[in-house]
């Protein structure tokens, strides 16, 4: 009695986590959907402020349509109540990073500044706040690839000061983020054993 009692109590707590893990990817996919929205208006900004030739705005718009796209199917399946799962949100979070990193070692707009002194590293913010919202242990994906792809540029005590400050800025805003989720998951917890006691 005891025995199944316990086991019992492990299988419902299991199936809890299943169930808080399945709730933070429902809501959290929101933030998901809006901060590529962000990065969608910010990037059609930047590329039509920095292009300099037709081929340039050319090239620029295309990561612009890829997120577009993206982003009208998530936001639909949103729309009809038939959200992402997490398989589907971490493959376009990912294609999200990918993309960023391309555009800050690649695109060296007006000026030619590509990877450390890239001003495009700012488009990692959004994503890493909205992974940390949904997928906490994913946010130091962001952070560990800007380290990765920039750790080349550093050839001075002045370029090691930037890289450090900008990744201490990104771990900042990971944990920010991943606070929240904390916050948000114990107010879902405790809402549900309240309910469960009545």
């Amino acid at each position: 009695m005891t025995t199944t009692g316990f086991a019992g109590s492990s299988l419902g707590r299991a199936r809890s986590l299943e169930q808080e893990a399945a709730e933070d990817v429902f809501f959290g996919q929101v933030v998901m959907i809006w901060a590529r929205w962000f990065l969608i208006v910010a990037g059609a900004v930047f590329f039509l402020w920095t292009a300099e030739r037709s081929a340039q705005l050319a090239l620029g718009v295309v990561p612009i349509v890829a997120l577009i796209l993206v982003n009208f199917y998530l936001h639909g399946r949103y729309l009809l109540e038939r959200p992402s799962n997490p398989r589907l949100i971490t493959v376009a979070s990912l294609f999200d990073l990918a993309l960023i990193s391309s555009i800050v070692l690649l695109w060296g707009g007006v000026d030619g500044r590509t990877g450390l002194a890239s001003p495009f590293f700012v488009f990692y913010y959004p994503v890493l706040l909205a992974f940390a919202f949904v997928l906490p242990r994913a946010a130091t994906v962001a952070f560990t690839v800007y380290a990765v792809i920039c750790f080349g540029d550093v050839t001075s005590l002045t370029s090691a000061k930037v890289l450090v400050l900008r990744l201490v800025t990104m771990a900042a805003m990971g944990g920010l983020g991943t606070f929240y989720w904390r916050i948000q998951r114990n107010r879902r917890r405790t809402a549900t054993d309240s309910l469960g006691g009545s």
